[in-house]
């Protein structure tokens, strides 16, 4: 209970005080006051309880106040105006006021005594919701941890992932425009983040030893990390948890004051109410509801009596109405009698059991079957007795032992501790159970027998109590009734007795009673106040020791009230009867106080409509504060006096069912609305589940319609919605679909009546829900935007499925949906792609001149936004668009045409023959094409239908730059190495590899026509390097015959150049010419042959070359062939000349040239030559081709003797290149050919013939395997 506490007593003071000082400062006429009964409060919310209020402007005493306190003013008919709107508005806010006091007092009785509803525990919890404040210090939180200034160590993959989160989705304007919404709550930012993510993880390489969701969770945790800031995380939690549990279900105390905050309800005025009202008893609340349900039965009785109908879409809905309510008032009643009377207690119920007045409408049947039996109302009393001291015993030694016992009479015998006769005293307490209304209580002292023989010990005194529950709780002493011969005849004893009240007993007592049909002798008796169900009570009386009542009457039908003394009755102080028709019981008690108890416990019993008031006497007794009747009055009725005085009776005793409890509904469930949505919750227009059960509460107990119900708050949330608010639309489709089950006569729950109001109301609501839905949909990126709040699209596009549909049963055709679905979408494409368009500020740019290149890149940038947005659409609403995808497809066309224009028109304006502009066909190709949807669309086709002439163009012109740059080039060319061949052919290919992967990377959508580029670029490539291959193959030539044809040839750094041009001319062409085939490679055989043929053309140039040189070498050796007048000559000077001067070996010099000439070439060809395979074929061609031409020149001179100088050169010739040769790889197969044997076997019979016919031999030089030769010429 709460009871008033010093800091209202002292609000009450101070309003007393304040209300008497404005009345004497400002007395106000009797027509001006707004409420007789009201005091300083009565100005509304605004007026306050500051002493220094305004002494005209809103006191209780008046609307006008006092002319004395106003200043006159030069304009009296201004002024009079003033003050006529001046009252006129103190009237409204009074009313206004007074209309919440009582709106309140409903609610109160709703929230103190719920028998319909239960706070629900299965709603989904809400989130926090974020501020813009929040917003901003995310963002800063973002910004700072991007910035570096925060300790939060993170990789790169980390913060590009929370740079792309912070620019696209913080400062988002559709973010912003949510938080201004009130739908945006942690939760989404987190889970926007976590689909962020989690493609960009799904791309990342993998790493051994570490999974994906290790590297989700972690980044998560740094998300909450950055997100939550230097916040201590178990604060939040802490705090979380406190409004998580305010959240799910409140307290009685909570709900109070919750709606003292929503209907703007001062403190002291909920305690005013609270205490008048009895909310702390519960059964006084459901005799309230008992009165109340009785008030609309007979209500519903007066409507039929009258006619006085609401209007209904057909005259056969009337009489189902009054059936509708009374079975509306029939269950409220089964709901109330299954409320729980006492754990335990007695299961006697009756069915559909009513008031003596209501037959007419439930069938009672039998009179005697409802009939009390006395086994109905027997109790089940608790006691406790508490034994703690005795005085008195003296005669007794103080080492002697006592205890006591005690017992309920009927019932077990306990005992207490042993004590010694010094000290006796125990503290003990016996509980004890029993039926009797007022039982017996004994309790005996004993000592233990010293005597040998005693079989019993001895019991020195007793005391019998009769306690009740209203008896006293605290111990008391009791002289104790002893014996006789007892030497201690002043025993006493200390103890408490405890009777508690089982909770079907309302009230107890002894009354004087005498009736006609029960108590017919005036006497007084034992009564208790008997409640075996919410409906049925009964007056028992009882006697000692007994558990059934003596009498008992049943109270239904009867009226309880005050009475004066009745003459003739002895016995008994004040009077108050209860009256049926045929009978009348009279009762008196013996003080005023409890006859008030008595009539109040009886009053919530009767169930009666009329509340019995103290005589008139007591009233004004109380009022004067008079110290004795004060006393005997209960403090109820010291509440209801108080409240009556600050003016809060006529919201406590008025009739609820004299209001119009629609009207007040949806004025209580607005301004709850409205508390919801402005609570820290992202509610989306669900109320709490402590709201939801205060208004179930009240449209269950006030009799509101359902539809009426679920219509304001349609009416209410389409409001908020079309203000910016962010509703659930499954909570619009809830309530809409509940109007249009009862619109069409399908509600569940068997209402069949449909007023006019309400079928106009719901035709009005349907129409702007619809328009509501359609806009949503329009602005879908903006209304729910990056898919936010989860699933709210598709209840939408459900909701506007349903919305459209003609009849409750009948689907509405797909088509039609389509349609509008297609038409908003058509919308929505203008919407996003206007509003896109101004955020990359194209439109800036009109009526400025702008350079093409300007317009081009501004182009690009809003392409790439272009592209950004439909992937939103994809990844955010695609999936509540499944169903429509189709749908979707048109919206993304539509989207991308507007966007053609604006395209088509930069590009017109381009000069001609610049290629700027392809990096947008890329751009936008190789988003379309990995679309499944859009790839060769419609915007699709433009693109390629705009870029095909273009590519063309570009390929034409680049084919003939090529062409150039190959004819300029082989014309300048140096033969200089660059990279893998000259500077002309390394530009060759590189132009032509540029162009090729240009073009394969415009990755060209129609088939065909990415066919024809392939191949046009591979002919093209083809032709090139075919040309390249015969221009190189007329320059190897030119450069062979400028050559030195003798021995002091080197082989020039050009002449390998070229061979290497080959090289990279075959390594190209195997990519530059070849067309994919599926798995095979389809070469162009024209160019590899022509590549083959040059390749073996210059090496059958370079070994001629060669073959020369040593022809030329032969050609001297030739000269000293026997018989010529130049052999015996050099040979006759020699001989001469050796005697005088060492004279060199003859022919050396010449050998030795030769054989540098071949190492050297074999060297340079080795070094800079790339391909080993045409270094192969060369070097075994040019051996062949030496050994033979050896060969020929030996056979020509088969029938001479070699001249001892040419035996010694081809000697070592023969030797040095066989050797060279070998060393150079050439194989053995060729080395030893039979050319060689031949030419070897010669000059070995040579050499044979001259070590003998020489007499100085060959000087070591030998045909015979030897290093010495090759050490000497080392």
């Amino acid at each position: 209970m709460l009871d008033p506490s010093s800091s209202e007593e002292e609000s009450e003071e101070l309003v007393e005080e304040e209300s008497s000082s404005k009345e004497v400062l400002a007395p106000a006429p009797a027509g001006a006051r707004l409420s007789p009964s009201r005091t300083s409060e009565s100005a509304g919310p605004g007026a306050g309880l500051q002493p220094g209020g305004r002494a005209g402007g809103g006191g209780g005493g008046g609307g006008g106040g006092g002319g004395g306190v106003r200043p006159s003013s030069p304009s009296p008919s201004v002024v009079s105006e003033k003050e006529k709107e001046e009252l006129e508005r103190l009237q409204k806010e009074e009313e206004e006021r007074k209309r919440r006091l009582q709106l309140y007092v409903f609610v109160m009785r709703c929230i103190a005594y719920p028998f319909n509803a239960k706070q629900p525990t299965d709603m989904a919890r809400r989130q926090q919701k974020i501020s813009k404040q929040q917003l901003q210090i995310v963002k800063d939180r973002f910004q700072a941890f991007l910035n570096g200034e925060t300790q939060i160590v993170a990789d790169e993959a980390f913060i590009n992932a929370v740079q792309s989160y912070f620019e696209v989705f913080l400062k988002s304007d559709r973010v912003a425009r949510m938080v201004q919404s009130g739908g945006c709550s942690a939760n989404d930012s987190r889970e926007v983040f976590k689909k962020h993510i989690e493609k960009r993880v799904r791309s990342l390489p993998e790493i051994d030893g570490l999974s994906k969701e290790t590297v989700l969770s972690s980044w998560m945790a740094k998300f909450d990390a950055i997100y939550r800031g230097e916040e201590d995380p178990r604060k939040q939690q802490a705090r979380m948890t406190a409004s998580a549990a305010s959240e799910l279900i409140l307290s009685k105390e909570q709900l109070y004051e919750m709606f003292q905050n929503i209907l703007g309800i001062k403190k002291f005025e909920h305690q005013l109410l609270y205490n008048a009202c009895q909310l702390d008893n519960p059964d006084e609340q459901a005799a309230q509801i008992r009165r109340e349900l009785d008030g609309r039965l007979q209500m519903a009785d007066q409507i039929a009596k009258e006619r006085k109908f609401p209007k209904f879409v057909s005259k056969e809905m009337e009489n189902m109405f009054i059936e509708e309510l009374k079975s509306s008032v029939n269950l409220l009643m089964a709901n109330l009698e299954s409320m729980p009377v006492s754990k335990g207690g007695s299961e006697f119920k009756l069915q559909k059991l009513k008031r003596s007045h209501n037959t007419s409408i439930i069938d009672l049947g039998e009179e005697n079957e409802n009939q009390l039996s006395k086994s109905d109302v027997v109790l089940s009393f608790s006691l406790e007795v508490v034994i703690m001291e005795v005085q008195g015993l003296k005669s007794l030694a103080p080492n002697r032992i006592v205890y006591c016992t005690m017992e309920v009479e009927g019932g077990e015998k306990l005992q207490t501790d042993q004590a010694e006769a010094s000290k006796p005293t125990w503290g003990t307490q016996g509980d004890f159970n029993t039926t009797h209304a007022l039982p017996a209580v004994k309790v005996k002292l004993f000592t233990e027998s010293t005597g040998v023989l005693a079989l019993e010990d001895k019991e020195l005194g007793r005391v019998v109590l009769h306690p009740t529950p209203n008896s006293p709780k605290q111990s008391e002493w009791h002289k104790m009734t002893v014996s006789k011969n007892c030497p201690d005849q002043d025993l006493k004893i200390k103890l408490a007795v405890r009777m508690d009240k089982p909770q079907n007993m309302k009230h107890s007592g002894y009354l004087w009673a005498i009736g006609k049909n029960v108590w017919k002798r005036w006497k007084k008796r034992f009564f208790v106040l008997v409640q075996v169900s919410q409906y049925t009570f009964a007056m028992c009386s009882y006697r000692e020791k007994k558990a059934e009542p003596q009498e008992l009457l049943q109270l239904d039908g009867y009226t309880v009230d005050y009475t004066d003394p009745q003459p003739g009755l002895e016995g008994g102080r004040t009077f108050f009867n209860a009256v049926k028709e045929g009978d009348t019981v009279i009762f008196a008690s013996d003080d005023e106080q409890d006859r008030i108890l008595w009539v109040q416990a009886m009053y919530r019993a009767t169930g009666q409509s009329h509340k019995p008031v103290p005589p008139t006497q007591v009233q004004k007794l109380n009022a004067k504060g008079g110290n004795v009747p004060q006393l005997d009055a209960p403090i109820s009725q010291f509440y209801a006096d108080r409240a009556q005085k600050h003016g809060m009776d006529e919201f406590i005793s008025s009739n609820p069912c004299n209001f119009d409890h629609a009207s007040l509904f949806e004025m209580v469930q607005r301004l709850t609305l409205d508390h919801r949505l402005n609570d820290s919750y992202s509610c989306l227009g669900w109320f709490s589940p402590g709201q939801v059960f205060v208004l179930d509460e009240y449209c269950a107990r006030n009799g509101v319609r359902g539809c009426h119900r679920h219509l304001c708050y349609l009416k209410d949330l389409l409001e908020r919605a079309e203000n910016g608010a962010m509703i659930d639309p499954t909570l619009l489709h809830y309530s809409f679909a509940f109007c249009a089950s009862h619109v069409h006569g399908n509600r569940p729950d068997g209402i069949g009546t449909v007023t006019v109001e309400e079928k106009e109301r719901f035709e009005e609501i349907k129409e702007r829900l619809r328009l509501l839905l359609e806009n949503q949909i329009t602005h879908f990126r903006y209304c729910f935007p990056f898919g936010r709040p989860e699933g709210a699209l598709k209840a939408t596009l459900s909701l506007l499925e349903r919305v459209l549909m003609k009849d409750i049963v009948t689907p509405v055709p797909q088509e039609e949906v389509k349609t509008v679905i297609r038409k908003c979408l058509e919308q929505a494409a203008l919407v996003n792609y206007t509003r896109l368009s101004e955020y990359a500020k194209i439109e800036e740019n009109v009526g400025r001149l702008v350079t093409p290149a300007k317009k081009l890149e501004d182009t690009i940038r809003l392409a790439e936004l272009v592209i950004e947005v439909l992937q939103q659409n994809e990844e955010h609403h695609a999936e509540a668009f499944a169903w429509w995808s189709d749908l979707m497809v048109e919206h993304a066309e539509t989207f991308l045409s507007l966007f053609a224009v604006d395209m088509d028109a930069a590009l017109e304006v381009q000069p001609p023959d610049t290629w700027d502009s392809f990096p947008l066909f890329q751009l936008l190709n190789d988003f379309l094409r990995a679309d499944y949807n859009l790839c060769n669309g419609k915007f699709h086709k433009h693109l390629q239908d705009l870029f095909a002439p273009l590519v063309v163009r570009y390929v034409d012109l680049m084919e003939s730059s090529i062409a150039q740059s190959i004819h300029r080039g082989f014309e300048r060319e140096s033969w200089e190495p660059v990279n893998n061949g000259s500077g002309t052919s390394e530009d060759l290919f590189w132009k032509l590899d540029a162009l090729q992967t240009f073009i394969r990377d415009l990755h060209w959508p129609e088939e065909e026509f990415g066919k024809h580029l392939e191949q046009r670029l591979k002919l093209m490539a083809s032709d090139m390097i075919e040309s390249c291959v015969k221009r190189t193959r007329i320059a190897f030539e030119v450069k062979l015959q400028k050559t030195s044809r003798s021995t002091d040839f080197r082989v020039p750094q050009s002449i390998c150049t070229m061979f290497n041009v080959m090289v990279d001319a075959k390594a190209q062409s195997t990519k530059l010419c070849s067309m994919e085939m599926g798995q095979e490679h389809q070469y162009h055989s024209k160019i590899d042959e022509l590549i083959e043929e040059t390749v073996k053309e210059m090496i059958t140039l370079l070994v001629a070359k060669f073959v020369t040189i040593l022809e030329g070498v032969l050609a001297k050796l030739s000269r000293y062939d026997e018989g010529t007048l130049f052999s015996s000559f050099l040979s006759f000077t020699v001989k001469a000349a050796s005697k005088y001067v060492d004279v060199p070996k003859p022919g050396m010099d010449v050998a030795d040239a030769y054989v540098t000439f071949v190492r050297h070439s074999q060297d340079v060809l080795r070094d800079k030559v790339n391909e080993e395979m045409y270094i192969e074929r060369l070097f075994d061609q040019w051996y062949t081709s030496s050994m033979n031409v050896i060969c020929t020149w030996l056979t020509d001179r088969m029938d001479l003797q070699l001249h001892i100088y040419q035996l010694k050169t081809l000697i070592r010739m023969v030797k040095k290149t066989y050797r060279d040769f070998r060393l150079q790889g050439v194989l053995d197969s060729t080395l030893n050919s039979k050319t060689y044997d031949t030419v070897r076997n010669r000059l070995t019979v040579e050499e044979a013939t001259a070590s003998v016919s020489e007499g100085g031999g060959l000087q070591g030089i030998t045909m015979k395997d030897s290093d010495e030769e090759d050490e000497e010429d080392d």
